[in-house]
């Protein structure tokens, strides 16, 4: 690992909330993901969690359809990550932590709206931060607000929580003959043209030295395990 972490940002992905029947919330995985967050939280890290909006909408994909325009599809997107946000904070309390959501969004009768030093205060009393809103811009992926909300709030390190073990030369879904990295420079992920997180993300997190864990959050305690060093991740460091 890269050293102790004490305040971490965990970045999931909305799609992960996907029910294989296609409704947008499967509960037994916000459930699971809830409660390794919440056991997370209780091993003494100081946490962060942005979530995307995968499971309800896309806006660049709705934008790409032509009927609607790219900053509106993207407000839509930025308000989904609203729902997945409220939904998370709620499992998170009931695993047992005390949990609260902000957004850059604003959305007063629902959640708070983001401030860096009320957001420092929360982390300071243990309080699991969930920030919804992405950046409040268009354009940005919830990828580039994850960092940006890292360096923002003096995060150790971002966990990127994805569906393999860390980064690979390809698709290891694809490709069996896939080469997993164990460890990465910046510069060498830049190198390799290696899709860690999207080209404005990952070049933020160069620019900020933030420190980049990658790896699966299927299975339970899988989030603990990799800040524990126990499950197989990839750590990107500069």
């Amino acid at each position: 690992m890269t050293g102790p972490l004490k305040r971490v940002l965990i970045k999931l992905s909305g799609e992960a909330l996907l029910a294989k029947d296609g409704f947008w919330l499967d509960a037994a995985v916000l459930s699971v993901l809830a409660k390794d967050i919440a056991g997370v939280a209780a091993d003494g890290y100081q946490v962060v969690v942005v979530i995307g909006a995968g499971n309800i909408i896309r806006g660049a994909k709705f934008a790409a359809a032509g009927w609607i325009d790219r900053p509106t599809a993207d407000s839509m997107g930025m308000l989904a990550t609203v729902i997945n946000s409220l939904a998370l904070e709620s499992a998170i309390v009931a695993a047992g932590a005390p949990a609260l959501t902000m957004s850059a969004v604003a959305t007063p009768s629902l959640c708070e709206i983001y401030a860096r030093q009320t957001a420092l205060q929360h982390l300071s009393k243990e309080r699991v931060v969930v920030l919804a809103g992405g950046t409040g811009n268009p354009f940005f992926t919830t990828d580039t607000s994850a960092v940006l909300r890292a360096a923002e709030l003096g995060c150790d390190a971002v966990l990127k929580a994805t569906q393999v073990d860390g980064v690979y030369s390809t698709d290891p879904k694809r490709d069996p003959n896939a080469v997993r990295y164990e460890r990465l420079s910046h510069d060498e992920a830049i190198r390799l043209d290696l899709k860690v997180m999207d080209t404005a993300a990952f070049a933020l997190a160069r620019e900020s030295r933030m420190t980049i864990i990658v790896g699966s959050a299927h299975a339970p305690s899988s989030i603990g395990g990799i800040l524990r060093g126990t499950d197989k991740s990839t750590v990107v460091s500069p």
